[in-house]
């Protein structure tokens, strides 16, 4: 059995702590004992450690090795289009458990009014669901989770390839747009799809439009099988 995977702050002199509500949900929800051994992440390096003490609202990992890892071989960065927040918290989930390095709000213009206030008293929120996920899926990197962004700020996005998920006709399948990219950015609409001149501004600034096929899928399902798709093929021979 695969063991679980816990994030501390920082690992200091071999020792690592988990305190608050969290230490709480290990002692009293998972019932971690001492001398269990689990893998724990500073977010920079994976160890194996095992719990030297348990209490309520205190748990201590001493740290007995360094673990090696294998990071995803392509990085992606997600731009997701805010859409209704139980959806797009499904997105944050899914995409991290996929390996996507980073995650870029924005409003779109068929985005739903006020959503990107909003926004913003979702936040700590958002962390916790990208937290647990990662914990989850039991990657020792997190995603960067970045604040709600001004679509003309993501279309500025640098990226050896941008993608511009589309589903206007003509736009060549996604997988063939991979090429040899270690490093793609991936634009994904809201539920009422692109307007003309969103279109044309990501155009211009040199993101190149990509299809899932004839299927009109949901916004939340494009971006999560863009991911897929991508992250499959880079694992793919050539």
């Amino acid at each position: 059995m695969a063991r679980r995977l816990f994030f501390v702050n920082e690992v200091h002199s071999d020792r690592a702590e988990i305190s608050g509500e969290d230490a709480k949900h290990l002692t009293r929800v998972l019932r971690v004992e001492q001398g269990q051994r689990y893998e724990i992440s500073d977010n920079r390096t994976l160890y194996l450690a095992e719990i030297e003490t348990a209490r309520k609202e205190h748990v201590v990992f001493r740290i007995i090795e360094r673990l090696e890892y294998t990071a995803p071989s392509l990085t992606i960065s997600l731009y997701p289009a805010l859409i209704r927040f139980e959806r797009f918290e499904w997105i944050l989930e899914k995409a991290t458990e996929l390996g996507v390095a980073a995650i870029t709000p924005f409003a779109a213009v068929r985005s739903e009014k006020g959503l990107d206030r909003a926004s913003a008293r979702r936040m700590a929120r958002w962390h916790k669901i990208v937290l647990e996920s990662s914990q989850q899926s039991r990657r020792p990197v997190m995603p960067v989770l970045h604040e709600t962004a001004p679509f003309q700020a993501v279309l500025r996005a640098e990226a050896p390839r941008k993608l511009l998920l589309d589903e206007a006709p003509g736009a060549p399948p996604i997988r063939s747009a991979l090429a040899a990219a270690e490093s793609i950015a991936v634009l994904t609409g809201p539920e009422g799809g692109w307007t003309d001149v969103e279109r044309a501004g990501a155009i211009a600034a040199g993101w190149m439009p990509v299809s899932l096929g004839p299927n009109i899928l949901r916004a939340e399902t494009a971006a999560i099988a863009a991911l897929a798709v991508l992250f499959c093929a880079s694992d793919s021979p050539r």
